[in-house]
């Protein structure tokens, strides 16, 4: 778990003058890699990187040179991750080409296996990564990311090359050494006002992009970035016609959770896990304590009732005999911390629950360097509440189209607020207009007033038609699973999940988003996921044996953040504050935003969503666009190796 830099430039001449920018612009990525930095320079490239020692720790060390005895300095590599099945793969390389291997880490299973096999062994790759391999003598590099996006990568292109990094910082500190500009994108802005995050491939930033998960790419000097995607989540319903096709399911669920969390367990440093209330973390930590018997988890909460797991995480912590740390979090750390927190972020998230989880990251960083978490179990399992909409919204799919377009017509009349608005409205659409993830901050007749350039044209399914074309023909709850995968794992809970674990140079891994595990997972037909009365069923029955009782079929609140409460007491001053002093009046109306804040006060409507998601965007220009607000960032010091 690192962070990566490179720098492609159109000739050998440009790139060596850019050697001393790259290794200036890694220092604001200090924090994904305390433990050593370096910089490369070969031919048109320049590779940087910071390390965070896991595996191997003596050697491995990157960049990383690598290649076949013919030609041993061939390839040089940056890999930002981990490849949990690297011990298998090595062996299978040298047994079926005779590689050789100078360290005992995953860094050279993958150039080996890009050298031996080609740019299909991305497929074997079995884990989180985000890598470059340039190779010197066919002047090329080529890369990718993971299947599910654990791992990021942002480019830029310029007309001084292209360059990749592990933290957009890093790419706007490259701005005038590549050559472009790094203006708000419009289009990602009103995106975001809708999402709640900032949907791949667009940043905040215009001319910064995202490398999409599941997908490889080739840059030559001089040449065009070509992608290419090499994963796409294909679910394939199996036919449960007995009670022995259910046990199979649900004992083939165990097995291949056991499995993956064993290999997820590899490492030459203790390894935690996160802990909340619900089956999926409790299931990890449970299945964790297997492979170390001193476990340690971790919880956050709040002094507030119903907005704190602390009770049910410490009781599962104790039915399943692990050491368990508790950390609270005060609205008065919020606010103080909120800035420092979305400047590791790059892009805003206006996910409330990223401020308790960096707190927490930062208590287990004390104690361990890797924590499991059960991030991607809802998605792949069907584990969200809103999945069972489609059994709710049934009666609305017998409706004739124009009786439903009026239905639609008559929720607009419905006032704010009052019960039954949104069902209706959203009853009166399809499933591609109204289910664009789990988030739904801001509606176009709310923008409107929000925003000094709405854009009618920008929506929301500019980033969910892919998905829809691709999940035609299946039932509505899978493609609702299938566009999470695109749009809310990716764009928020693993941006958060890595943003704030590495904030505190802490990796973090998520045994559920694996290769073997989704393979299982896609196979659960739907009554298998959603019932009348819970949701991941088959998850549910397969870790029975696993979890406590008392968290088997409980609802999950993970970290849940009462903001609602907050922004009318304790953080209204200083929601009221970063309003006024933002500079942001061309892009907002703040009239309206004020109107939201008062009105969320008084209580005649609960905006502290919209509201966050306004704030955290405001902190975000005021730190990266106009250079107002500077965070005390602290430099990653560890005195004692975990």
């Amino acid at each position: 778990m690192c962070g990566l830099l490179g720098l492609v430039c159109p000739t050998e001449e440009k790139a060596g003058y850019a050697v001393n920018a790259v290794a200036n612009a890694l220092h604001c990525q200090r924090h994904r890699g305390p433990d050593e930095s370096d910089t490369w320079h070969g031919g048109e490239v320049v590779f940087g990187f910071n390390r965070l020692s896991i595996i191997d720790l003596e050697h491995s060390h990157q960049p990383l040179t690598w290649g076949p005895p013919e030609n041993p300095g061939r390839y040089t590599i940056l890999f930002n991750g981990e490849i949990y099945n690297y011990l298998e793969l090595r062996a299978e390389l040298i047994e079926q080409h005779g590689a050789r291997f100078a360290t005992d880490g995953d860094t050279e299973v993958i150039v080996a296996a890009y050298h031996y096999l080609g740019p299909s062994a991305v497929g074997r790759l079995r884990g989180m990564f985000a890598f470059l391999v340039w190779d010197n003598e066919r002047h090329v590099v080529f890369g990718a990311r993971d299947p599910f996006g654990i791992k990021p990568l942002f480019y830029a292109v310029g007309p001084n090359g292209v360059a990749f990094a592990s933290e957009k910082k890093s790419l706007l500190d490259l701005a005038s050494t590549l050559g472009f500009a790094s203006d708000v994108d419009q289009r990602a802005l009103q995106h975001y006002l809708v999402l709640q995050y900032v949907p791949e491939p667009e940043s905040l930033h215009r001319s910064v992009r995202r490398i999409e998960s599941g997908t490889s790419f080739t840059v030559a000097p001089g040449s065009r970035l070509v992608t290419e995607r090499y994963f796409s989540p294909n679910f394939t319903s199996r036919p449960i016609e007995n009670d022995a096709d259910a046990d199979r399911l649900h004992t083939e669920i165990a097995d291949v959770m056991r499995d993956s969390v064993g290999k997820h367990m590899r490492a030459d440093v203790t390894v935690g896990a996160f802990l909340s209330g619900g089956i999926d973390s409790t299931a990890i930590a449970a299945l964790a304590k297997e492979h170390n018997p001193n476990l340690i988890t971790f919880t956050t909460g709040f002094e507030r009732q119903g907005y704190s797991e602390v009770d049910v995480a410490a009781e599962s912590a104790a039915a399943i005999g692990v050491k368990h740390v508790v950390r609270t979090v005060s609205p008065e750390e919020m606010m103080e911390t909120l800035p420092l927190i979305v400047w590791y972020l790059d892009d805003p998230v206006a996910d409330p629950a990223l401020v308790p989880l960096w707190f927490v990251a930062r208590e287990a960083r004390q104690h361990v360097k890797v924590v499991l978490s059960g991030e991607g179990a809802d998605e792949l399992f069907g584990g969200y509440s809103i999945y069972r909409e489609p059994l709710s919204l049934a009666p609305f799919e017998r409706v004739p189209g124009s009786l439903r377009k009026a239905m639609g017509r008559v929720s607009t009349a419905i006032p704010e607020g009052v019960r039954g608005k949104d069902l209706l409205r959203r009853g009166a659409l399809s499933l591609e207009d109204r289910y664009y993830g789990n988030a739904r901050i801001f509606r176009d007749e709310q923008l409107k007033s929000i925003m000094q350039r709405f854009d009618p044209d920008v929506s929301h399914t500019d980033v969910t038609a892919a998905a829809y074309r691709s999940s035609e023909g299946w039932d509505p709850v899978t493609r609702m699973q299938h566009v999470d995968l695109f749009t809310w794992l990716r764009g928020d809970i693993l941006t958060k999940a890595d943003k704030v674990t590495m904030a505190n140079s802490l990796e973090l891994r998520v045994p559920f988003l694996d290769n073997e595990v989704f393979r299982v997972a896609s196979t659960i037909p739907l009554e298998q996921k959603i019932t009348r009365d819970t949701t991941k069923y088959a998850l549910r029955q397969g870790l029975a044996k696993v979890v406590p009782s008392h968290v088997l079929n409980r609802r999950k609140l993970g970290f849940p953040v009462p903001i609602k409460h907050w922004l009318r007491d304790e953080m209204h001053d200083w929601a009221r504050n970063i309003i006024r002093d933002s500079q942001t009046d061309a892009l907002l109306n703040k009239t309206a935003v004020f109107q939201l804040l008062e009105e969320h006060r008084s209580g005649v409507l609960d905006h502290s969503r919209r509201l966050w998601a306004l704030l955290v965007f405001m902190i975000w220009h005021g730190v990266f666009v106009e250079r107002r607000i500077s965070p005390q960032v602290p430099e990653p010091h560890y005195p004692v190796k975990l």
